[in-house]
């Protein structure tokens, strides 16, 4: 009897945080079901564990990896920046797995997509700059969500974003143009070398990038695709772009085995 092969694996990079007195490894739900109903693959949570463990070995098992969105933000000492306010928040433990974790998944190939703190760690990771508070930047936007508002209005439609040219995104979307709900602190200052910026705010932000070398799909936004995804054109195109690269790579994986 043939065995069905196995639906293909996502990981999902934890953060952490402190409930009580205990703490936890946690991923927002909105991102776990994107991964499943969106991209059409099983969704796992990788614990921030920074470099105990194999990473390598831990990616094995993987045919993707979501990067995610996050309260906490990339510690500076990670860019070269200035010092953070003390009372800023951070995740170490996550900075520790995520940025060697995005550059062993892009030499091996395999699919990334980066969701708001993600696109920021992925210039991080290839040697790019933040902003570390784009409000704060002579000619930006203030891209931060109103905490005054109910959930439904900080993540609905924030403003448009400019797509580029014969971009990766431009040619999924079919659009020059598109509304997003980009909420966000940090932002990309100086692009890694190796990235390509797929779509712009009115005010010069970078809102999304792209691996240019990439062996497999390699992308980052600024926005929050995740959220009710399904009922937005764009994000359900996005997701189900990244899960039909995830089953490329799970297919090709099986082949090798095979042989």
């Amino acid at each position: 009897m043939t065995v069905p092969p196995r639906p293909p694996r996502v990981a999902i990079p934890c953060c952490t945080k402190t409930v009580g007195l205990h703490l936890f490894h946690i991923v927002g739900d909105k991102y776990v079901r994107a991964v499943a109903d969106g991209a059409g693959a099983v969704p796992l949570l990788l614990p921030a564990l920074g470099d105990q463990g194999d990473l390598e070995a831990l990616l094995s098992g993987f045919d993707g990896v979501l990067i995610t969105g996050s309260m906490s933000n990339v510690a500076p000492e990670q860019y070269g920046g200035p010092p953070m306010h003390p009372d800023a928040p951070v995740d170490l433990a996550r900075d520790a797995t995520v940025l060697p974790l995005i550059r062993l998944a892009i030499g091996l190939g395999v699919p990334l997509l980066a969701i708001c703190r993600g696109i920021q760690e992925l210039n991080v990771a290839l040697g790019g700059t933040l902003h570390q508070k784009v409000h704060e930047v002579p000619g930006r936007f203030d891209h931060r969500s109103d905490k005054t508002q109910s959930v439904d209005v900080q993540y609905g439609p924030a403003h448009p974003v400019r797509l580029v040219p014969d971009g990766f995104l431009a040619g999924l979307f079919q659009r020059t143009e598109i509304i997003v709900n980009s909420i966000h602190w940090q932002g990309v200052d100086r692009l890694a070398e190796g990235l390509a910026a797929e779509a712009m705010a009115a005010d010069g932000q970078i809102e999304a990038v792209r691996v240019v070398d990439a062996r497999a799909f390699a992308l980052g936004v600024q926005w929050h695709p995740e959220w009710r995804f399904q009922e937005n054109r764009e994000s359900t195109l996005l997701f189900r772009a990244f899960g039909e690269a995830v089953s490329a790579y799970a297919a090709r994986r099986r082949l090798r085995a095979a042989e």
